[in-house]
């Protein structure tokens, strides 16, 4: 490893506070496979940490979530683990830290914005986790997890659990037009980061928000929070 590239990473592990990890083992978390596919080197790619930590987040975020809701049941836990650990947020959390400028990859993908693009970021996030997970355990997992998702665990304990957009609206729709919103699929967007689902809401036939997400189940609670943010913002 480059001795640029070496001062780069240990500053990013100290920014992280985590100790040192076996050099072989950070590299691979943050090798794209694009980079091992256009230059035909030797190792592996991220995509098996990816896999790993993927499960690791996932287990300490429900950790987190149990202890900070006692009284609140699975299906609520569930969904707020999903917004959490979403790749958008996931891709957030990585750009905050400057992780995308410590990835290798091809030159394609790099030319193609693949440093900023959400999929790479939120992929190399959870195979940093993973390889904290491999070299140095469950607990050092999860103090990373703790600090890089800090400000997402403090709000959802400040605001408490909100009642999942879609359900908000079903409330105010049935009690005004005595009847329920009506989610239409208008179709599929391709982007960067993959295949889009566009959904509009309907209230009495008539459109009243429109979203996008990776599942037709996103898009609904996307289309949702538009369609509450047009009718708090026109008193209804």
């Amino acid at each position: 490893m480059p001795l640029a590239l070496d001062s780069a990473l240990d500053a990013l592990t100290a920014q992280l506070k985590i100790r040192p990890l076996p050099e072989p083992l950070l590299r691979e978390a943050l090798t794209h496979a694009s980079f091992l596919n256009e230059t035909e080197t030797p190792g592996r790619s991220n995509e098996r940490l990816e896999f790993l930590g993927d499960a690791v987040l996932g287990l300490i975020v429900a950790d987190e979530l149990f202890r900070l809701f006692p009284d609140i049941g699975e299906g609520e836990l569930t969904r707020i683990r999903a917004e959490l650990v979403q790749r958008r947020a996931l891709a957030r959390v990585a750009e905050r830290i400057g992780l995308g400028e410590h990835l290798v990859m091809g030159r394609g993908e790099e030319a193609a914005g693949g440093r900023r693009r959400e999929r790479n970021l939120a992929g190399a996030l959870e195979a940093l986790i993973g390889a904290v997970y491999v070299g140095h355990g469950y607990r050092a997992a999860r103090a990373l997890v703790r600090r890089l998702l800090g400000p997402e665990f403090r709000r959802v304990k400040t605001a408490g659990v909100e009642m999942d957009p879609k359900s908000r609206l079903q409330h105010l729709v049935q009690a005004a037009w005595h009847q329920p919103p009506e989610y239409v699929t208008l179709g599929r967007e391709m982007t960067p980061d993959g295949q889009l689902f566009v959904v509009e809401v309907r209230i009495a036939g008539q459109p009243y928000g429109r979203g996008t997400g990776p599942s037709k189940r996103e898009a609904q609670r996307a289309a949702a929070r538009d369609a509450l943010r047009i009718l708090e913002a026109s008193g209804g």
